[in-house]
């Protein structure tokens, strides 16, 4: 099928690969959201671990998209839209990819085996908010449906503030209750990782109303 897709795409007006290449990267999110949630809801190690090598596939797949996406910004002069915000959208999508492996990684490294209702809601509102790029970005295709866009961006910016309440809540919870400073450390950089995942969604919503204010 990937094979299928990409022959397709040779036939498709330059411009507009560029929809094509960013709706895979906000599918390939969505997957990787997905594995997220099932990762942090199980306490069996080997089956995180097997979430933990997904993950890392589809980040390298990821960085795959975002490479093709550069090299097409590089060979073609037409673009569908700003050619600085093609390659701050690609960046920040990137971005999210980067934070979601880094914080499945970080479980897996640091041995962490009773993840908390914290951890659990950050990733539920991580994959929330991947799932909300994904209905903005198959919207910029054509822009027709305008409210479809900003209602998705709105969601986002929503589902980070309320990542924010909940890692405030996390680390101030930590340090009140955990005297061991080691596992102080490993669990803040796990909350920091989720959150700034939520933080780089925002920051894909931010390119994305951007855009569609220059091209509405």
């Amino acid at each position: 099928m990937g094979g299928f897709n990409s022959f397709v795409k040779l036939f498709m007006p330059k411009d507009r690969v560029f929809y094509s290449l960013f709706e895979d990267v906000a599918a390939n999110l969505v997957e990787m959201g997905e594995v997220l949630n099932e990762l942090v809801t199980t306490n069996d190690l080997s089956i995180r671990k097997d979430k933990v090598h997904l993950i890392e596939r589809l980040e390298h797949k990821n960085d795959d998209y975002t490479h093709r996406i550069f090299v097409e910004l590089g060979q073609n002069f037409i673009t569908p839209f700003d050619r600085e915000d093609i390659h701050y959208l690609a960046a920040t999508l990137d971005d999210v990819a980067d934070y979601i492996h880094g914080s499945a990684k970080r479980i897996d490294l640091y041995k962490v085996y009773e993840l908390n209702d914290s951890i659990r809601k950050l990733a539920e509102l991580i994959s929330l908010g991947v799932a909300e790029l994904y209905k903005a970005i198959h919207e910029l295709r054509d822009m027709k449906n305008m409210r479809n866009i900003t209602d998705a961006c709105v969601k986002i910016n929503s589902l980070e503030n309320h990542a924010d309440d909940i890692y405030d809540m996390a680390i101030a919870d930590l340090f009140d209750t955990e005297t061991n400073a080691a596992e102080l450390i490993k669990m803040r950089e796990i909350y920091q990782a989720l959150e700034i995942a939520t933080d780089k969604c925002e920051d894909c919503a931010n390119v994305i109303e951007t855009i569609i204010i220059k091209y509405a």
